[in-house]
């Protein structure tokens, strides 16, 4: 099993606080992690899991189920299923306040996150729980090449061959994205849409986002591509870049940019099956900006929030860390370990004025190519100058 770096946090939370969300999309680790540290608790763990009939059935009547339990941390996997949970908490956490009572684990956050809203707040606290990282694999030693090609899944980046891993990605895109989907979402998409529209996804990844010419080209509504679009992002499955355009004089452009959260999904998708097609794919330049967005995104501090940066004349930086209102550190990422610095990029530095900046690559040597500018690998800058950026 390889170590989570969330643990630590998660604990920290489970002694702070009498309710902890615990949020992640399907089969990314979340039962694992927090059962594993519910050991570490003192106290005895008790095990729901709302997807299952059983469990279910157990909430009939959730005070008389929960109140004898109030000396154990009480753990209810898909917490989102039931939502008439989260009024039922309240009290009984009123009725005793104290530290790790109650573990809700979701993965539909906007579900589990306004029900929590409209009940559970001030009560509770929330974690997010992403892929392995690039830190959590290290620990293993597994390279960033095969993270990167097979993703941060847990049974995905440990399968013993690259067919299981494409087994396991298979199982995952049918059995959740093609059909749990429309169930959760309470829509009726037929499976060669969902197909279309996932096709159609991972081939604009890292590009800008056109709802409208996705709603043409599927024959859809407007509202539903939105709809189909919040949904995914709230399980976790797709980000959404926003652009930078605050104190900035110029004309920027102003629809976010999508990315895949996990290279092993977009990889099954664009029928990339070994880390030697990947390498010769037309996909793999797109993907690494993905990976590298989803690394610094999730090892970045909490204070600094991610954006991108575009002109309509061209200039771009593919990631843009912002301090409050204040941009902080422009990055470009490039699959070439030699990387062509263009005009573009000088534009974009005197836009922000911002006074670090990176040339993210897979494996260079570090150098500057001015005196505000580093080339440098994905390692060297999440190991050294990410940890800077606060």
């Amino acid at each position: 099993m390889i170590s989570r770096s969330s643990q630590k946090e998660l604990l920290y939370l489970l002694k702070h606080f009498p309710a902890v969300s615990v949020l992640g999309s399907r089969q990314v680790g979340k039962t694992t992690l927090v059962k594993e540290i519910a050991k570490k608790l003192g106290k005895k763990a008790v095990y729901f899991d709302l997807e299952k009939a059983s469990d279910r059935a157990k909430f009939y009547d959730i005070h008389a189920l929960l109140s004898p339990l109030s000396d154990k941390c009480v753990i209810i996997d898909e917490a989102q299923e039931l939502p008439e949970l989260f009024t039922a908490l309240r009290p009984l956490i009123d009725e005793k306040r104290t530290a790790g009572r109650f573990v809700l684990l979701g993965s539909a956050s906007p579900h589990i996150i306004k029900g929590i809203s409209e009940s559970l707040a001030g009560r509770i606290a929330h974690l997010e729980i992403g892929p392995i990282n690039f830190r959590e694999a290290q620990s293993k030693n597994i390279t960033y090449k095969k993270l990167w090609f097979r993703g941060g899944y847990p049974q995905a980046l440990l399968a013993k061959t690259d067919i299981l891993w494409h087994y396991w990605a298979e199982n995952y895109y049918r059995s959740f994205i093609e059909r749990d989907v429309n169930f959760l979402m309470k829509e009726s998409l037929s499976p060669t849409i969902v197909k279309n529209l996932w096709k159609m996804l991972s081939g604009i990844n890292g590009n800008i986002l056109n709802h409208d010419d996705l709603a043409r080209s599927l024959g859809l509504s407007r509202p539903t591509i939105y709809k189909y679009l919040d949904f995914m992002e709230g399980a976790f499955l797709i980000r959404r870049l926003q652009p930078w355009f605050i104190n900035v004089s110029k004309r920027i452009v102003k629809s976010p940019k999508l990315y895949f959260r996990d290279n092993g999904v977009l990889h099954y998708l664009n029928g990339i099956h070994s880390a030697n097609d990947l390498a010769g794919s037309i996909h793999s330049g797109a993907s690494w900006e993905s990976f590298v967005v989803e690394q610094i995104t999730q090892l970045k501090h909490p204070f600094i929030e991610a954006y991108y940066y575009r002109t309509h004349h061209g200039a771009e930086a593919d990631l843009i860390l912002v301090k409050g209102t204040t941009p902080v550190v422009c990055i470009e990422i490039k699959l070439s370990n030699a990387p062509e610095i263009k005009k573009g990029w000088y534009e974009v530095k005197k836009d922000l004025k911002t006074k670090k900046n990176f040339i993210i690559t897979p494996q260079s040597d570090e150098y500057r190519v001015s005196d505000d500018t580093i080339v440098c690998s994905l390692q060297r800058f999440l190991e050294k100058h990410l940890k800077e950026i606060k």
